[in-house]
């Protein structure tokens, strides 16, 4: 998720401390509220799958590369860690791709980038 979730999280604090003042507008009170009710929302289900994401994105990558390996340790900093390095490689992957004219390296790596979308899609999402 981006913004990350823990800094969605002290984000929403700062809301409820500001809210939690007397002398707060009513229409701004009420306004943050269901700001921080959908953002909780959305930081809830995508804590529950990011560990998830990461690993099949990892995966899904590292094949593309052709690099082995696995992700041990499923904490979400390492995981992400490691998915930046894969997509940063991906990057220049997919330029030697185009610089060669390889289309069909170059549409892989476009069907995995479509494929990490759809993983992040949000269960609210409209399409």
């Amino acid at each position: 998720m981006n913004p990350p979730v823990p800094n969605v999280l002290a984000e929403l604090a700062g809301l409820l401390v500001k809210n939690a003042m007397p002398g707060v507008p009513e229409a701004e009170r009420a306004s943050d509220l269901g700001l921080s009710a959908a953002l909780l929302g959305v930081a809830a289900e995508m804590w529950d799958r990011q560990a998830h994401i990461l690993v099949e994105e990892n995966r899904a990558v590292r094949a593309l590369l052709g690099e082995p390996g696995e992700d041990a340790d499923l904490r979400l900093s390492v995981l992400q860690a490691e998915n930046d390095r894969l997509r940063g490689a991906l990057v220049v992957a997919h330029a030697a791709a185009e610089a060669t004219g390889d289309t069909a390296r170059q549409d892989a790596i476009w069907a995995e980038l479509v494929a990490a979308t759809d993983r992040r899609r949000l269960s609210t999402a409209p399409v």
